[in-house]
């Protein structure tokens, strides 16, 4: 990383492409600190120029990008990031930020309602969102949190939470009605991605996990 050439507000652009089809996604900025939570984590993150934060690509909507390869160009003042792409990549929906012409053309279509998922944060945005409140408590130790408790007691007692919802999800199960296995198999994942956390386990691995057996 010590070779790369950030410029003077400390960022350096980066190019997204799809690994298997070589289509551009997007362009956006990474900081240091974006540049590493993506090798770090496996996931691309970027610089917000605006917000002048950090924020992760498919946070709000799933969306994300598992990254395969990074590399940089002659100048040493550019990224390309080899994706696989969950998803779309654009927020408008389309699956390539570049999907018009000059003349105002669009190349492609819409594929998902882009509207409907950031407002609603529907499928893995609201388990990302979880987790990261679940690592906020787990940092900030908030007294009378749950969550916080669980952490203080240790990975024992955590696996004794997750045996335990498990089993309340087998005996909800055997009941004709879905709502309480519903409300059980939240229970379950919640206590799932407190371990996750205590373990160190991005859910975005699960993720990654889950689309290799496809």
């Amino acid at each position: 990383m010590k070779e790369l050439k950030f410029d003077d507000q400390g960022l350096i652009p980066a190019i997204i492409q799809d690994v298997n089809s070589g289509q551009v996604l997007m362009m956006a900025y990474m900081n240091r600190e974006a540049l590493e939570k993506t090798l770090a984590t496996g996931c691309t993150w970027f610089y917000s120029r605006s917000r002048q934060s950090l924020w992760m690509k498919g946070e709000t909507s799933g969306n994300i990008q598992t990254v395969k390869e990074v590399r940089y160009d002659c100048d040493q003042d550019t990224l390309l990031v080899l994706v696989e792409q969950t998803g779309v990549a654009c927020h408008t929906g389309h699956y390539s930020c570049f999907y018009r012409n000059l003349e105002g053309q669009e190349l492609e279509p819409v594929r998902f309602d882009a509207g409907s998922v950031y407002q609603a944060k529907e499928g893995p945005a609201i388990l990302l969102e979880l987790m990261n409140v679940i690592r906020q408590r787990q940092k900030d130790r908030p007294e009378g949190s749950y969550t916080a408790y669980l952490f203080d007691k240790g990975l024992d007692k955590i696996l004794k939470k997750v045996g335990e919802e498990t089993a309340e999800v087998i005996i909800a199960a055997k009941n004709p009605d879905n709502s309480e296995l519903i409300y059980e198999a939240a229970d379950l994942i919640y206590h799932l991605l407190v371990l996750l956390v205590e373990k160190g386990v991005d859910i975005t691995d699960i993720f990654a996990e889950l689309r290799s057996r496809r």
